[in-house]
């Protein structure tokens, strides 16, 4: 098994290795029927003749497939594919985390911060608060859930009332 090293945020690794690694300190080893998993050995390249050691927070088990990149060439992530590789783990962080809260509101009634708590909890996070989590669930779902305000006209009301 060939590994990497990238940087990403602190709450993201944490979900990742809480999630895939089963909190070990090991190299995360993605299914092959995610979508980041296709995007890793995407973003595969080969390494630089001067390029450093890889430095970094998360350790991924690059993919190995029968077809295609050997991961003992392709084994080089720049700080672009390090970019997009941490958009997409930020983007299933908040849609696991909006989609339990959602869920656990309307179909089991109970509260947010409740919600929020069991999911750091689930995965090990530290490096977040819970406010913060909260706060962007919320900040979303304004978002998301805009209403419009109602245009009364004076006249409509007035014929209502008599």
């Amino acid at each position: 098994m060939i590994t990497t090293k990238i940087f990403i945020k602190a709450h993201l690794q944490e979900f990742v290795t809480g999630k895939y690694n089963y909190h070990e300190n090991t190299a995360v080893s993605f299914p092959d029927n995610l979508d980041l998993y296709h995007l890793i050995w995407d973003l595969t390249q080969k390494r630089p003749v001067n390029c450093p050691v890889d430095r970094g927070n998360l350790e991924i088990a690059l993919p190995d497939r029968r077809l295609g990149k050997s991961p003992e060439t392709y084994n080089y992530l720049g700080e672009r594919s390090q970019d997009l590789i941490q958009r997409k783990i930020e983007n299933m962080f908040f849609a696991e985390l909006h989609d339990e809260l959602d869920g656990e509101k309307h179909q089991e009634g109970i509260p947010y911060i409740v919600t929020v708590w069991k999911f750091i909890c689930k995965y090990g996070i530290a490096s977040i608060t819970e406010d913060a989590l909260l706060k962007d669930y919320y900040r979303w779902r304004q978002e998301v859930r805009r209403r419009e305000k109602r245009a009364y006209s004076k006249q409509k009301l007035h014929r209502q009332s008599v």
